[in-house]
């Protein structure tokens, strides 16, 4: 399994808060735990430095005042800053608990080293206001630090939109599950890093950020056949599935093989490169087609599809295929791809992940920064942060030859995609910034063993 930490919509967090209100906790004691949450966060991240806590008039802003009180008991130097007088009662407990004095946010707030944004949480709908937004953008520029309570305030939950500009933050502290902006795109980098708290609230894991992945054992008794084949289609561009069966065979496939009409350069000695007409082995694991193949490649894609094997498709084969040849295959694709295969869809980049799959019965990896790995069942799993050097000529190949060599294992198709997913982006942080496509095949071993 590769599930890592949950990931819950506003909408599902509404409800498993609710669900622990109906178990006995609460709404003062799960404001009182996320704002001690968001204290300790704070202080373990900052140290004991004067700190300015911006309180909306919602229960993030309940938040706010909880932490600010926790931070003022350490001997932390603590102002707070409000937009408006709470609106809900755990909010207005809060704030009445709170202390010390409390300022009006404006042009006159002064700016402080730490600063915690508390004005807006996940149920935000359209932007901030324009004074609460400049005062946000200042105060967090002139900062030396910035804290963000659940997610920034600007930032719509569920799609990771901007709906306000958004400055960028040192640190977000959530709780109970995280949420999807955390690792969406525009909101991810707003984020910065992301800590989850738990406050005693129970998350359900149909969607969850992908974990380290735990592959199946190798046995004292099994042969190469055990640890899967992978049978790839080469095509116009040779170089492209090079890269992707040295991936399969560096993420552990037992025995890969490279279809192609001609001899392909710069190929491990280990992998075997034969002639057509040998993707029909009963023994193939996974049959990987698409990097390099081209867009004149469709009679090598209509032998894929008619050998009955696990499919892997990438690139080319992406804008070759029909929605409904894809049943029971992953798919790969970055933007444009998407588009040529399942058009403009509307919703959030996991609401048209999610759609793909249910509409071609295939697990989509949709990459990006904020890659993203829907199944047909309703199951999604976000990629982590990875590095930002992984944009590069080749690494989606690399991406390729790793998801047939997870998938040849014999994990089930998304959770094949899923390791795939989080290996990549572990290769690439041991490969480095300077790295090549070459150089990132060349690191899996070395993320494998970790």
């Amino acid at each position: 399994m590769t599930q890592g930490r949950p990931i819950l919509t506003a909408s599902a967090m509404a409800v498993a808060e609710q669900a622990a209100i109906d178990g006995g906790t609460s709404i003062e004691q799960l404001m009182e735990r996320a704002g001690a949450a968001l204290a300790e966060a704070a202080f373990r991240f900052a140290g004991p430095r004067p700190t300015l806590i911006l309180c909306g008039s919602g229960n993030n802003g309940g938040d706010g005042y909880v932490a600010a009180r926790q931070l003022a008991s350490r001997g932390v130097p603590v102002r707070v800053a409000a937009l408006g007088d709470p609106k809900s009662d755990a909010a207005r407990r809060a704030r009445a608990q709170w202390q010390g004095p409390i300022e009006a946010l404006d042009a006159g707030t002064e700016p402080a080293p730490l600063l915690i944004d508390a004005l807006f949480g996940t149920g935000l709908k359209r932007g901030l206001e324009t004074h609460a937004s400049e005062q946000l953008l200042r105060l967090c520029t002139e900062s030396k630090l910035s804290v963000a309570c659940d997610v920034p305030s600007g930032i719509e939950s569920d799609s990771g939109a901007e709906l306000s500009p958004v400055p960028r933050f040192d640190m977000t502290a959530t709780f109970g599950a995280l949420k999807p902006a955390h690792r969406l795109m525009p909101a991810m980098p707003r984020c910065g890093r992301v800590v989850l708290a738990d406050i005693g609230i129970t998350a359900e894991l149909e969607w969850h950020e992908i974990g380290a992945p735990e592959l199946p054992p190798l046995g004292p008794d099994g042969h190469k056949y055990d640890r899967g084949m992978v049978h790839c289609i080469a095509g116009a561009m040779p170089g492209a599935i090079a890269l992707a069966a040295t991936a399969a065979a560096r993420a552990g496939a037992g025995y890969v093989r490279i279809e192609a009409d001609r001899f392909i350069a710069n190929v491990p000695a280990s992998v075997v490169q034969g002639q057509a007409g040998t993707g029909d082995d009963a023994r193939i694991g996974a049959l990987l087609i698409g990097p390099g193949l081209g867009r004149d490649g469709g009679g090598l894609l209509g032998a894929a599809l008619a050998s009955g094997r696990p499919l892997v498709l990438d690139g080319d084969a992406l804008r070759l295929i029909a929605i409904d040849q894809c049943e029971g295959a992953i798919l790969t694709p970055h933007e444009g791809e998407f588009q040529a295969l399942f058009g403009k869809l509307q919703g959030s980049k996991a609401e048209r992940a999610l759609e793909a799959a249910r509409r071609s019965g295939a697990v989509v990896v949709y990459k990006g920064p904020d890659t993203l790995v829907a199944a047909p069942d309703g199951r999604l799993g976000f990629a982590p942060p990875a590095p930002e050097w992984l944009a590069s000529a080749g690494t989606g190949d690399v991406l390729a030859g790793m998801v047939a060599a997870m998938r040849s294992r014999g994990l089930d198709a998304f959770e094949a995609a899923c390791a795939a997913v989080w290996l990549h982006g572990r290769a690439a942080e041991i490969a480095g910034p300077q790295m090549i496509a070459d150089d990132l095949a060349a690191a899996i071993p070395q993320a494998l063993a970790l």
